[in-house]
């Protein structure tokens, strides 16, 4: 009877794993534009948007004041659009407040706000959508640049574990035990 309340209690942490165990590497991410601060002047959306990666498949959200005139997001048709803040003509108007864009194909996609002075100090991005092989090859092709200008330490830590892999060794070790 032991045994089987172990296998019975192995199971059911097994299913719990794989039902919540999270999201893998591959899953799709959504990008919320400018974190808690948001789609707003006062925040910094340049360096928000330095360094990240837009792959197909991920999400972009902005959330701003919907009620407020010009608050809104825009997106426009061509770079020099969207230096120059030209906003008088975008493909695509964003005004409910919170919007969700995602990522189907490969490209450069500029977003500004429909408020040309705001546009003008900032409050704009440009995002370029990637696949993941060729966010990879760049990603391994800077690496290689990086390692070989800046050798670094080893890190005190090397090896990383995902939620599910923590929650399956943590199974394992609860069945070993015996409860």
């Amino acid at each position: 009877m032991g045994c089987r309340k172990k296998s019975l209690t192995l199971m059911i942490v097994v299913a719990i794993v794989f039902v919540y165990g999270g999201k893998q590497v591959d899953g799709q991410v959504h990008h919320v534009v400018g974190q808690d601060s948001g789609w707003d002047a006062a925040s910094d959306i340049a360096s928000w948007a330095a360094g990240r990666t837009f792959l197909l498949g991920d999400f972009l959200w902005f959330g701003y004041s919907s009620g407020l005139h010009n608050d809104y997001v825009v997106e426009l048709k061509t770079k020099e659009e969207f230096e120059s803040c030209d906003v008088s003509n975008p493909i695509k108007m964003y005004i409910n407040g919170v919007d969700k864009i995602s990522f189907e194909e490969e490209g450069i996609r500029y977003f500004a706000s429909a408020n040309p002075d705001k546009c003008k100090k900032g409050l704009k991005f440009p995002v370029e959508t990637k696949s993941k092989s060729t966010a990879e090859i760049q990603s391994s092709s800077s690496m290689k640049t990086t390692l070989a200008l800046e050798p670094t330490a080893p890190s005190s830590s090397s090896t990383k574990f995902s939620g599910s892999a923590l929650m399956i060794i943590a199974a394992l070790i609860i069945y070993q035990m015996g409860v």
